[in-house]
Protein backbone atom coordinates (compact mmCIF):
# COMPACT_ATOMS: atom_id res chain seq x y z
CA UNK A 1 0.00 0.00 0.00
CA UNK A 2 1.51 3.48 -0.87
CA UNK A 3 1.05 6.00 1.65
CA UNK A 4 -0.33 9.58 0.22
CA UNK A 5 1.00 12.25 2.20
CA UNK A 6 -1.57 15.18 3.11
CA UNK A 7 -1.95 17.39 -0.06
CA UNK A 8 -2.83 21.52 -0.39
CA UNK A 9 -6.04 21.60 -1.33
CA UNK A 10 -7.01 23.56 -3.82
CA UNK A 11 -8.78 27.21 -3.16
CA UNK A 12 -12.72 26.83 -4.28
CA UNK A 13 -12.13 30.17 -6.04
CA UNK A 14 -9.66 32.17 -7.78
CA UNK A 15 -7.36 34.27 -5.72
CA UNK A 16 -8.78 37.55 -6.47
CA UNK A 17 -12.80 36.67 -5.96
CA UNK A 18 -12.85 37.40 -2.72
CA UNK A 19 -12.34 41.43 -3.54
CA UNK A 20 -12.19 43.63 -2.49
CA UNK A 21 -13.07 42.30 1.18
CA UNK A 22 -10.36 39.23 1.10
CA UNK A 23 -7.29 41.29 -1.72
CA UNK A 24 -6.05 38.82 -3.60
CA UNK A 25 -2.08 39.40 -2.71
CA UNK A 26 -3.64 38.03 0.63
CA UNK A 27 -5.01 34.80 -0.42
CA UNK A 28 -1.86 34.03 -2.33
CA UNK A 29 0.45 33.78 0.74
CA UNK A 30 -2.20 32.81 3.08
CA UNK A 31 -3.08 29.26 1.08
CA UNK A 32 0.20 29.10 -1.03
CA UNK A 33 2.53 29.67 1.48
CA UNK A 34 0.89 29.57 5.20
CA UNK A 35 -1.47 26.44 4.53
CA UNK A 36 0.91 24.84 1.88
CA UNK A 37 3.47 24.94 5.06
CA UNK A 38 1.30 23.23 7.47
CA UNK A 39 0.73 20.73 5.31
CA UNK A 40 4.24 20.48 4.79
CA UNK A 41 5.26 20.08 8.01
CA UNK A 42 2.48 18.18 8.81
CA UNK A 43 3.67 15.60 6.13
CA UNK A 44 7.20 15.52 7.87
CA UNK A 45 5.80 15.47 11.47
CA UNK A 46 4.30 11.81 10.63
CA UNK A 47 6.50 10.51 7.91
CA UNK A 48 8.06 8.11 10.47
CA UNK A 49 4.66 6.76 11.20
CA UNK A 50 2.71 5.58 9.01
CA UNK A 51 -0.29 4.53 10.79
CA UNK A 52 -1.53 7.78 11.15
CA UNK A 53 -0.30 9.13 7.99
CA UNK A 54 -3.37 6.83 6.55
CA UNK A 55 -5.99 8.44 8.81
CA UNK A 56 -8.50 11.20 7.88
CA UNK A 57 -7.42 14.38 9.17
CA UNK A 58 -10.28 14.85 11.16
CA UNK A 59 -9.32 11.31 12.82
CA UNK A 60 -6.40 12.65 13.89
CA UNK A 61 -7.63 15.96 15.51
CA UNK A 62 -9.98 13.67 17.53
CA UNK A 63 -7.79 11.31 18.89
CA UNK A 64 -4.77 14.31 19.63
CA UNK A 65 -3.96 12.58 22.93
CA UNK A 66 -3.14 9.18 21.30
CA UNK A 67 -0.73 10.92 18.55
CA UNK A 68 3.16 10.20 20.37
CA UNK A 69 4.25 12.43 22.46
CA UNK A 70 7.22 13.22 20.32
CA UNK A 71 5.15 14.82 17.58
CA UNK A 72 2.21 15.91 19.35
CA UNK A 73 2.51 19.69 19.34
CA UNK A 74 3.57 19.54 15.63
CA UNK A 75 0.43 17.39 14.69
CA UNK A 76 -1.77 20.23 16.85
CA UNK A 77 0.38 23.31 14.97
CA UNK A 78 0.00 21.74 11.64
CA UNK A 79 -2.90 19.42 11.32
CA UNK A 80 -4.77 21.75 13.12
CA UNK A 81 -3.61 24.41 10.44
CA UNK A 82 -4.08 22.20 7.61
CA UNK A 83 -7.72 21.48 8.49
CA UNK A 84 -8.75 25.03 9.92
CA UNK A 85 -7.79 26.56 6.55
CA UNK A 86 -9.40 23.82 4.64
CA UNK A 87 -12.95 24.71 6.67
CA UNK A 88 -12.29 28.18 5.92
CA UNK A 89 -11.52 28.53 2.56
CA UNK A 90 -14.63 26.22 1.84
CA UNK A 91 -16.84 28.59 3.90
CA UNK A 92 -15.90 31.79 1.94
CA UNK A 93 -17.14 32.50 -1.54
CA UNK A 94 -17.74 35.30 -3.78
CA UNK A 95 -21.15 36.93 -4.16
CA UNK A 96 -21.71 35.51 -0.70
CA UNK A 97 -22.56 36.98 2.73
CA UNK A 98 -26.30 37.84 3.52
CA UNK A 99 -27.65 35.47 6.22
CA UNK A 100 -27.77 31.71 6.35
CA UNK A 101 -31.61 29.94 5.77
CA UNK A 102 -33.32 26.70 6.71
CA UNK A 103 -32.25 24.76 9.56
CA UNK A 104 -29.33 26.38 10.27
CA UNK A 105 -30.81 29.93 10.41
CA UNK A 106 -34.17 28.25 12.63
CA UNK A 107 -31.00 26.53 14.63
CA UNK A 108 -29.12 30.09 15.01
CA UNK A 109 -32.49 32.43 16.21
CA UNK A 110 -32.90 29.75 19.00
CA UNK A 111 -29.61 29.88 20.28
CA UNK A 112 -28.56 33.45 20.06
CA UNK A 113 -32.01 35.06 18.96
CA UNK A 114 -31.18 36.76 16.28
CA UNK A 115 -28.57 36.82 13.46
CA UNK A 116 -27.68 40.27 14.44
CA UNK A 117 -27.17 39.02 17.70
CA UNK A 118 -24.73 35.98 16.58
CA UNK A 119 -22.87 37.95 14.51
CA UNK A 120 -22.16 40.47 17.31
CA UNK A 121 -21.07 37.18 19.78
CA UNK A 122 -18.69 35.72 16.77
CA UNK A 123 -17.49 38.91 16.17
CA UNK A 124 -16.93 39.31 20.23
CA UNK A 125 -15.38 36.01 20.03
CA UNK A 126 -12.45 36.81 17.53
CA UNK A 127 -11.96 40.01 18.57
CA UNK A 128 -11.72 38.78 22.13
CA UNK A 129 -8.71 36.09 21.32
CA UNK A 130 -5.62 37.82 22.35
CA UNK A 131 -2.72 36.98 20.00
CA UNK A 132 -3.25 34.24 17.20
CA UNK A 133 -6.47 32.38 17.27
CA UNK A 134 -10.19 31.43 15.67
CA UNK A 135 -13.62 32.01 16.74
CA UNK A 136 -15.87 29.58 15.81
CA UNK A 137 -19.44 28.44 15.29
CA UNK A 138 -19.64 24.61 16.62
CA UNK A 139 -22.26 22.10 17.53
CA UNK A 140 -21.78 20.87 20.81
CA UNK A 141 -22.00 16.92 21.73
CA UNK A 142 -25.65 17.67 21.95
CA UNK A 143 -26.13 19.09 18.59
CA UNK A 144 -26.39 22.47 20.38
CA UNK A 145 -25.03 25.84 18.77
CA UNK A 146 -22.09 27.31 20.50
CA UNK A 147 -19.71 30.19 20.08
CA UNK A 148 -16.14 29.90 21.44
CA UNK A 149 -12.30 30.53 20.31
CA UNK A 150 -9.08 28.71 20.48
CA UNK A 151 -5.79 29.62 20.63
CA UNK A 152 -3.12 29.14 17.57
CA UNK A 153 -4.44 26.35 15.60
CA UNK A 154 -6.52 24.60 18.07
CA UNK A 155 -9.68 23.99 17.35
CA UNK A 156 -13.29 22.43 18.78
CA UNK A 157 -12.42 18.55 17.43
CA UNK A 158 -9.50 18.47 19.20
CA UNK A 159 -10.08 16.40 22.97
CA UNK A 160 -7.73 18.98 24.41
CA UNK A 161 -9.24 22.27 23.58
CA UNK A 162 -10.86 24.62 25.49
CA UNK A 163 -14.41 24.07 23.46
CA UNK A 164 -15.70 20.55 22.30
CA UNK A 165 -17.84 19.81 19.64
CA UNK A 166 -18.15 19.93 15.61
CA UNK A 167 -16.91 23.22 13.83
CA UNK A 168 -19.46 24.62 11.15
CA UNK A 169 -17.53 27.98 10.68
CA UNK A 170 -14.03 29.09 11.41
CA UNK A 171 -13.11 32.73 11.43
CA UNK A 172 -9.29 33.36 11.21
CA UNK A 173 -7.99 35.71 12.70
CA UNK A 174 -4.15 35.64 13.08
CA UNK A 175 -2.89 38.37 11.85
CA UNK A 176 -1.55 36.71 8.30
CA UNK A 177 -5.15 36.50 7.75
CA UNK A 178 -6.06 40.23 7.17
CA UNK A 179 -2.95 42.44 7.93
CA UNK A 180 -1.79 43.40 4.18
CA UNK A 181 -5.16 45.18 3.79
CA UNK A 182 -6.26 45.98 7.17
CA UNK A 183 -2.91 46.43 9.26
CA UNK A 184 -3.87 46.10 12.62
CA UNK A 185 -7.39 46.79 12.57
CA UNK A 186 -8.70 43.55 12.93
CA UNK A 187 -12.25 44.78 13.66
CA UNK A 188 -12.33 46.33 10.27
CA UNK A 189 -11.38 42.43 8.97
CA UNK A 190 -14.50 40.46 10.65
CA UNK A 191 -16.37 43.47 9.70
CA UNK A 192 -15.43 42.69 5.91
CA UNK A 193 -15.45 39.06 6.42
CA UNK A 194 -19.74 38.78 6.82
CA UNK A 195 -19.88 40.01 2.93
CA UNK A 196 -17.86 36.12 1.87
CA UNK A 197 -19.26 34.09 4.52
CA UNK A 198 -20.97 31.14 2.05
CA UNK A 199 -23.62 29.93 3.94
CA UNK A 200 -24.60 27.08 1.78
CA UNK A 201 -21.94 25.09 3.31
CA UNK A 202 -21.96 26.21 6.44
CA UNK A 203 -25.22 24.93 6.80
CA UNK A 204 -24.40 21.93 4.76
CA UNK A 205 -22.09 21.17 7.78
CA UNK A 206 -24.92 21.92 9.95
CA UNK A 207 -26.84 19.60 8.46
CA UNK A 208 -24.19 16.73 8.54
CA UNK A 209 -23.60 17.52 12.67
CA UNK A 210 -27.16 17.12 13.56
Amino acid sequence: DTIMPFELPPLPYAKDALEPHIDATTMEIHHGRHHKAYVDNLNKALAGNPDWLKKPITDILKGINEVPATIRQAVINNGGGHHNHTLFWEAMGPKAGGEPTGPLAKAIDAAFESFAKFQEKLTAAGMTRFGSGWAWLYADQTGALKIGSTPNQDNPLMDLSEIKGYPLLGLDVWEHAYYLRYQNKRADYVDAWWNVANWAIIGARFDKAK
